[in-house]
């Protein structure tokens, strides 16, 4: 067992330096990664003002299942809840639930969150949409008026919250298929609308996969490292 581990560790740390000569945009948290024996979990990092259920957040603060975690102007945070992991930009607010470390269902109640899930369904509300998640990468910005998803790799069922028989199932390996998801539309094809890939990078997605010990299956599949866009504020 403990040579099974060594093995995995070592074949990780490579693949993580690959991404980091390649350009990654994130390189002080993929040094964490690359160094780490254990997985982490809660914050790992913070910038700015950040609250969990309305206090403020320090990294290495425990984050769990029916947790709070909101950002204030200029601010964000990368932390890991069980399996999965989570980048969240600043305006926003998430509230999660579930049992024990595993999380079951999530609502962003407003702003960006780009997340990487374990195996075993997940459910994400935004105020137009609700999405269900089975072992996917998937970036998100939730508005009042329209949802922005993209479905980085994974399967997702979306529907529009204001029109039940607005509905579509995606699959994708490498930001196929983004997606707006509409408050009103009129009828259900306008709901859901083809979107472009914004605000989000494959670099983040392997610093989050890297957190719980995976990595994205864009680079298992032998597709190209792409760093579509660098975040961009709106």
């Amino acid at each position: 067992m403990k040579a099974d581990s060594e093995c995995f560790e070592r074949s990780r740390r490579e693949w993580l330096k690959r991404a980091l000569l390649g350009g990654a945009t994130m390189p002080l948290l993929l040094r964490d990664a690359l160094a780490a024996v254990t997985r982490p979990s809660g914050m790992v990092e913070v910038t700015g003002e950040v609250l969990i259920n309305g206090r403020p957040a320090r990294a290495g603060a425990a984050v769990k299942p029916g947790d709070s975690v909101a950002t204030a102007p200029g601010a964000s945070a990368v932390f890991v809840i069980g399996r999965d992991a989570f980048l969240i930009r600043e305006r926003s607010e998430l509230l999660t639930a579930g049992h024990s470390v595993l999380t079951g269902s999530l609502r962003l109640v407003t702003g960006k969150l780009l997340s990487v899930f374990g195996r075993g369904p997940r459910s994400i509300t935004t105020p137009t949409a609700t999405i269900g998640i089975r072992g996917t990468g998937i970036y998100i910005e939730a508005e009042t008026e329209r949802t922005y998803v993209c479905t980085c790799y994974g399967l997702v069922d979306l529907q529009a919250s204001n029109m039940p028989d607005a509905r579509q199932t995606v699959r994708t390996t490498h930001h196929d298929a983004p997606r707006y998801i509409y408050a009103h539309g009129g009828t259900p094809i306008r709901m859901i609308e083809t979107a472009p890939v914004i605000n989000h990078s494959d670099a983040e997605l392997i610093m989050l996969e890297a957190l719980v010990g995976r990595k994205p299956p864009f680079l298992a599949s032998g597709l190209e490292y792409k760093n579509y866009q660098e975040p961009v504020a709106k």
